[in-house]
């Protein structure tokens, strides 16, 4: 299983999802809309060096709001009206397409405090290549865990900071199914 989440696999692709391509399905405990969401890999086609890398949903938005070079979002429950029915009809299960797992980079930094400034202490970074709506979204609405896409050379250090620990990897599966017999889940 855990190969399946972290192995290497491939290129962009735009297309939508075929019966062979894995889906996530991430539970949502505190949401009255619906009870999951559904996933797909950002880079499906051969030749990519992009992992899966299952997080904990909290620990991933932690390092994501270090990041001081891109846009970081407020919470979910300061957005506008509109924007929160927006992310919540996109990530809708109900819907025939199947979002995008969000992307993401890592890079660490020395850690505020005294362990810091003498380089023994780091903490990650992230920053959102695509899909920071949908994470925050997700986290509001009472995901614990879900996956992301990272390119290979960082996904360990990903792992590192921001891994969902192994129980995660057998509660939250990729599943090998067509469209239209995930969105009838």
């Amino acid at each position: 299983m855990s190969s399946l989440m972290e192995s290497p696999t491939t290129s962009s692709a735009v297309s939508p999802p075929s019966g062979n391509e894995p889906v996530w399905i991430v539970p949502l405990h505190a949401h009255p809309h619906y009870a999951h969401v559904r996933l797909r890999r950002v880079f499906t086609t051969d030749g990519t060096r992009h992992q899966v890398v299952l997080v904990d949903a909290r620990k991933l938005l932690a390092c994501a709001d270090r990041d001081e070079t891109d846009y970081v979002l407020r919470p979910v429950d300061e957005w506008h009206q509109g924007k929160v029915r927006g992310i919540r009809e996109f990530l809708d299960p109900a819907n025939a397409r199947i979002p995008q797992m969000p992307y993401v980079t890592i890079t660490t930094r020395c850690a505020p405090g005294l362990l810091g400034w003498l380089r023994l202490e780091h903490e990650g970074v992230v920053a959102f290549r695509n899909g920071q709506h949908r994470a925050r979204y997700m986290l509001a609405a009472g995901a614990v865990w879900f996956p992301v896409e990272v390119h290979e050379r960082e996904a360990a250090l990903l792992r590192q900071f921001c891994g969902a620990p192994d129980d995660a990897r057998t509660a939250l599966r990729p599943a090998f199914a067509d469209a239209d017999a995930i969105s009838r889940t």
